[in-house]
């Protein structure tokens, strides 16, 4: 299972800068431009993913940045 941790560190990465560039696009907007299902796919596949394969309580940082990357595109959560 060491496997799967060095996988998920590369994820939390990759969705934290998904959610920055996320986050400099939004800046100007509050209002959503797309359904909740259909916003934030790349942080929310990380966050599934690794829930799926260690547990919620493990992945709070990327729970964090999909719900950063909600907030930042105009979804109130």
């Amino acid at each position: 299972m060491g496997s799967n941790t060095s996988q998920g560190v590369g994820v939390v990465e990759t969705a934290a800068a998904t959610a920055a560039k996320v986050t400099d696009a939004a800046a100007a907007g509050d209002k959503p431009k797309c359904k909740a299902c259909c916003a934030c796919p790349e942080t929310k596949r990380a966050r599934d993913q690794c829930i799926v394969e260690n547990g919620e309580e493990n992945c709070t940082k990327l729970i964090e940045a999909h719900k950063q990357c909600m907030r930042d595109q105009g979804f109130k959560i």
